[in-house]
């Protein structure tokens, strides 16, 4: 499994066969909730 470390361009992530994981749906629960949240970044 490929990780995309240091990808910043999309096209490049996908054609490259890098491993891509969507969480948009999971971004949508935590704002819809209303309450605060801690996003660490690495």
């Amino acid at each position: 499994m490929l990780y995309p470390i240091g990808i910043q361009n999309f096209e490049s992530l996908r054609k490259g066969g890098f491993t891509y994981v969507d969480k948009t749906e999971l971004i949508y629960q935590l704002a819809a909730t209303g309450r605060y949240y801690f996003l660490g970044r690495p």
